[in-house]
């Protein structure tokens, strides 16, 4: 039994090795021509605006923790209307493996993965990008959606004012 299974395992990759030797190789010219992605491609990472123009990132820290190898870092502030926004946002790309991780657990879609990989560099330091340059001026995949407008925070409308949302109970009528 074991003798057997010594020869099939001996001639087994011959037999693949000598069924694709005979295969025309498919062999890409990179500059000239360029391999079009998958559509779910994940690479470069962008940070997009809500349709009202404004920022969608709201500073929550999630994506930071979220991402495996730390290479996310922020900075929040409030406005006077109560809205957050990251002072500075940074990203290194000469750690970034691409995984998708913080674009997954961004609540807001601000942050959003595009299929634009060629951007590499000799520099390491060239890689870190800041805010201004990860931001873009549409809303990426999903251009409609505002995170003020679906999350019932009192900065769009007072709490309760939403048409799908309840107005807040007084806890003092609980009472006995």
């Amino acid at each position: 039994m074991n003798l057997w299974r010594g020869i099939k395992g001996s001639i087994q990759p011959f037999g693949i090795t000598f069924r694709n030797i005979f295969r025309k190789p498919s062999t890409i010219q990179y500059p000239e021509q360029k391999r079009t992605p998958a559509p779910r491609f994940r690479a470069r990472i962008i940070l997009t605006r809500d349709p009202d123009g404004g920022e969608r990132c709201v500073a929550c820290y999630l994506c930071s923790a979220a991402c495996p190898v730390d290479c996310i870092s922020m900075q929040s502030a409030e406005r006077p209307d109560g809205r957050r926004y990251a002072t500075w946002f940074r990203i290194n790309f000469s750690r970034c493996i691409f995984c998708g991780m913080c674009a997954e657990a961004c609540p807001t879609l601000a942050i959003q993965m595009t299929p634009d990989y060629e951007f590499s560099k000799r520099e390491p330091l060239t890689l870190v990008y800041e805010k201004e340059d990860l931001l873009v001026d549409h809303g990426g995949k999903d251009n409609e959606y505002n995170y003020y407008r679906h999350a019932g925070i009192g900065v769009v409308n007072p709490r309760g004012g939403n048409p799908d949302e309840a107005p807040p109970v007084d806890i003092r009528t609980n009472l006995p």
